[in-house]
Order: C-alpha cells, then structure tokens, then sequence
C-alpha cells in the first residue's frame, strides 16, 4: 500500500495498534507497508451468480415452485441443492453427475423407456 495521506496513516497505525498481539505479527511477517486497512469487502458467496444471472437461491426457489409440494422431500430438495451449488461452483463430481443424467434420460428416451 503506498502514498496514504497522514491522516489514513494515523488511522492505520490505531487499527494496527488495537489488534491482538498474534494478528500484528501476521500483519508483520507480511508488510506493514503492503496491509490495507481499508479493503472493500469481498461479495459474500451467496451473491455468486450463474449464467443465467441467478443466484443458488433464486435457481432452487425456481425449480422447488415447479414441483408439485407432495413430489419432493427434504432430501429430494437438499440433493437438488447440493448439486445446484457444485454445478455453480465447477465442482468436477457435480458436473459428471449432472452429465450422466442428461445421458441417462437421453437414452430411455431413445429405448422408449420413459
């Protein structure tokens, strides 16, 4: 971090100062001179978005309101979940499943196995 005005100094120095013992060394061991304070927050992972521009909640909340209530249990619902934040996430098992049931319904469709 470099060129802060002396009063963003002071205020660095007072956030320093008023850290645990253990917190400045870490800060420390990595440059004073390279640690800012004053950061924006990263967005929260619930914020991540798909392709679609949907969020987890928004995708799930969508596919959930789709089904019939008495179609789906709380497993059903959290597997759909679980495989909506892998897919959103690029998780290798979550794509592999996803692609195995699109096969897979592809080809009782074929069989005529619907």
């Amino acid at each position: 971090m470099t060129n802060l005005s002396p009063e963003d100094e002071k205020r660095k120095k007072a956030v320093f100062d008023r850290m645990s013992p253990r917190r400045q060394n870490h800060i420390l061991k990595k440059g004073y001179d390279v640690w800012d304070p004053f950061e924006n927050p990263k967005d929260p992972i619930d914020m991540r978005k798909d392709k679609t521009r949907r969020t987890s909640q928004m995708l799930i909340r969508e596919f959930l309101q789709n089904r019939p209530m008495e179609g789906y249990s709380n497993d059903f619902g959290k597997g759909a979940f679980d495989i909506c934040l892998g897919m959103m996430n690029k998780e290798e098992r979550y794509l592999g499943m996803y692609e195995f049931a699109v096969w897979h319904a592809r080809l009782e469709k074929e069989e005529g196995a619907e």
